[in-house]
């Protein structure tokens, strides 16, 4: 076997999984057909989960940079339209002091309210929100590296055989035999094709363009989203990016080069502003079909991020969405490989992440809705933009664009199980994200419980344990985090003492297979 797994595709989601498969101690081949970084614009921020998760593997320090790098760039742009005399952007628009849209509807950061479970117990992840896509592949390709995946690019997969035992995978440089194949390999995914999964969804009604161009003109375009008589466009938040979105169905040609003149014609439809675009550094179009195959795995095929479901990149949940498949993919599949979790692990891959990517689709969709220029259209975004003005409103579509709502459907009566784990402050002046840096479960003994630490001992390399006190959380007695961040246990304290550790023992079995020294019946 050459390698335990090969992941077609090195964008954000194929590079986070490789990176996962070998803290897990898999052996990860990456193909790309691209010999480079796509440099073409895409998403220029992530929401919370994906700042939590690079967070929770020591990257925070790198994604705090790039952030504070875009936010200088906002601000420069800023006051490049202050001393020109315009409003400096309506800042509305542009995320200072807003936590991201829905429909191009600016959501208040003043107005969330944190209390609100999942919306202020992500640490300092919570403040990382404008970092592009392609820093995060740069970032990502770099700790692939450090682990010793083999990323090779310029290799592009053509085709594969997969049996009982193994996939044997046909690329443009050779045959590769593998455990397994992932597809990582976006909304086009050869592997997804050729393995025939059914991609069910909703058909595009409309077609957007993105880009960074030089123009003149764009004094009097008005700086964020905009909805208009003929759809909605974006101005900002970095100097020459503009957006289009207009209801004319999808494109004739998906595949033709957006032209200069074809970029003028449509901001300038849209905005209604005689805008001359004299340059482009960077244009694509996309539209909001919405798709998701009804199973992630298929024998020794799995598929994850777009190669799994697509939808309009509105709000910048797809990369986050795609993350959150590689966090939960990757510990599972090494667990597997490595004979510490039976296969069937693997059937909670698809029955923890369908429901989410499900849920993403409605979302993009409900915002194509409020984007239509129609009148019964236009009246429900005023609906949606009156609730936007109110805690109440704001707090719930925050949730709604950070997934703070996620839940895994996981056996236990805690309030934290199934859910992603706070970043709880310890006693030692750490944090949770430090200690899972490593890729391995967790167990916080948070009262200094030996009986809690037995229960464990048997699952040393699987699942480390740490005995500190939470002064900011003394109600948490004991929490059991999985290798993703998400909460498998947890028991509160109180007047019973020791700490009662019902279900411990079948959770750490359930996630982490037999204790060592166990004795199989039989």
């Amino acid at each position: 076997m050459d390698y335990d797994v090969v992941v077609a595709g090195a964008g954000p989601v194929g590079l986070m999984l490789a990176c996962e498969l070998r803290l897990g101690g898999a052996r990860v081949a990456v193909l790309e057909r691209l010999t480079e970084v796509d440099p073409t614009i895409k998403g220029g921020a992530i929401t919370t989960p994906s700042a939590e998760a690079l967070y929770r593997r020591g990257m925070l320090p790198a994604l705090a940079e790039k952030h504070r790098q875009a936010m200088d760039r906002f601000q420069a742009f800023m006051r490049e339209r202050e001393q020109n005399g315009r409003d400096g952007g309506g800042a509305a628009g542009q995320g200072l002091g807003f936590v991201g849209h829905f429909a191009g509807i600016m959501l208040r950061a003043d107005l969330v309210d944190r209390t609100e479970p999942g919306l202020g117990d992500a640490g300092p992840a919570a403040e990382i929100v404008f970092v592009a896509q392609q820093d995060i592949e740069r970032l990502l390709g770099g700790r692939a590296d450090e682990l010793g995946v083999d990323v090779r690019r310029g290799v592009e997969l053509t085709g594969f055989d997969a049996d009982d035992e193994a996939v044997t995978v046909r690329t443009s440089h050779g045959a590769i035999r593998a455990g397994w194949l992932v597809g990582c390999d976006g909304g086009r995914s050869t592997v997804r094709k050729l393995a025939g999964f059914a991609f069910p969804g909703t058909d595009p009604e409309i077609t957007c363009h993105q880009a960074v161009v030089e123009m003149t003109g764009a004094e009097d375009l008005t700086v964020g989203w905009t909805a208009t008589g003929t759809g909605v466009y974006a101005h900002g938040p970095m100097p020459g990016r503009v957006v289009t979105v207009e209801f004319d169905g999808p494109p004739t040609d998906r595949d033709a080069p957006v032209t200069t003149e074809d970029l003028q014609a449509k901001l300038r439809r849209v905005s209604g502003v005689d805008v001359t675009i004299t340059g482009v550094q960077t244009a694509t179009r996309f539209t909001d079909h919405a798709r998701q195959v009804t199973e992630y795995r298929k024998g020794r095929v799995l598929l994850a991020g777009d190669a799994a479901h697509v939808h309009s990149a509105f709000g910048s949940q797809g990369l986050s969405l795609g993350i959150g498949d590689a966090m939960n993919l990757g510990w599972k599949l090494a667990a597997v490989i490595g004979g510490r979790a039976p296969e069937g692990l693997l059937d909670t891959y698809t029955a923890e992440r369908h429901p989410v990517g499900a849920g993403i689709l409605d979302w993009t969709r409900s915002q194509v809705a409020a984007m239509r220029p129609d009148p019964q259209s236009r009246a429900l975004r005023e609906i949606v933009s009156d609730l936007a003005e109110t805690v109440t409103g704001t707090t719930y579509l925050t949730a709604r664009l950070n997934s703070a709502g996620t839940r895994y459907e996981l056996p236990g009566e805690h309030s934290l199980t199934g859910r992603s784990t706070p970043d709880l402050e310890l006693a030692d002046g750490s944090r949770l994200a430090d200690h899972l840096h490593g890729g391995r479960a967790l167990l916080l003994d948070l009262t200094d419980d030996p009986e809690l630490r037995a229960l464990a001992a048997g699952y040393a390399g699987r699942v480390d344990t740490l005995t500190v006190g939470c002064p900011s959380h003394p109600e948490l007695a004991a929490v059991l985090v999985r290798p993703d961040g998400c909460t498998a246990w947890a028991a509160d304290a109180g007047a019973h003492v020791p700490t009662s550790t019902a279900g411990l023992a079948e959770a750490l079995e359930e996630w982490f297979g037999e204790p060592e020294g166990a004795v199989t019946p039989g």
